[in-house]
């Protein structure tokens, strides 16, 4: 059975009221995957923003699968400490991750949020030899946008990233850099510049769904229509 593990930051835990793209990928594979899965995770919960914490249930269809490990604020740096352990509990086979932004934002620049990556997958790989993971670049959002040094720092990561799933893909546990969304439009697939709305959601799926299909062969396109 393939064990599907979401990691990601803001904008795939979500926040009240939302779908999330986690729904928008379950509702893909439930009709594109011909085997059975099951999405693993030690969290449920939405952020709630006005309490500022994981706190909400107030899925827009909260009848889905809801298990995730994505944290409003976490990014690479909070992740790798954590994976090992979520992943040998939850036995993942395949990790779809979309983090980044927040440790550039916030915490660590393009050179040291690589390093952290290399720890995370290292840090997976100990509890799976065998895990798969595809992996989300930065995509675009706002302050990049309005910000030329901070833009430049995304641009250095994603290609430090792209280098490091390179380096560290094998066999035994493949890694897949995911293309980010094309004709992602801040303004009409987000919320805030960032957060991405209901067509920002079907994006995000299809990109992931798209590249699972055309590298691995896993599911098929994704057809929803958004």
């Amino acid at each position: 059975m393939l064990r599907l593990l979401f990691v990601g930051d803001s904008m795939t835990i979500g926040s009240a009221g939302e779908h999330t793209w986690r729904y928008r990928m379950w509702q893909h594979l439930r009709t594109a995957y011909d085997g059975p899965f099951q999405i693993v995770g030690p969290r449920t919960a939405l952020h709630d923003k006005a309490l500022d914490a994981p706190v909400s249930y107030e899925y827009a269809d909260p009848a889905f699968p809801q298990q995730h490990l994505a944290g409003w604020g976490e990014g690479w740096l909070h992740m790798a400490p954590v994976i090992e352990e979520t992943v040998r509990e939850s036995r993942a086979g395949l990790l779809l991750i979309s983090l980044g932004l927040i440790d550039l934002g916030f915490y660590t620049d393009a050179e040291q949020t690589a390093r952290n990556m290399r720890t995370f997958i290292g840090n997976a790989r100990a509890a799976n030899p065998r895990v798969a993971a595809a992996i989300l670049p930065v995509i675009p959002n706002v302050r990049a946008r309005h910000d030329p040094d901070f833009a430049a720092e995304v641009a250095r990561f994603n290609e430090l990233l792209a280098k490091a799933v390179a380096d560290l893909d094998s066999d035994r546990s493949p890694l897949l850099l995911v293309s980010p969304p094309p004709s992602y439009d801040l303004d009409l697939d987000t919320y805030d510049g960032t957060h991405p709305n209901a067509s920002g959601e079907h994006r995000l799926a299809a990109t992931f769904a798209d590249a699972l299909h055309q590298a691995w062969d896993l599911g098929g396109p994704y057809e929803a229509a958004y």
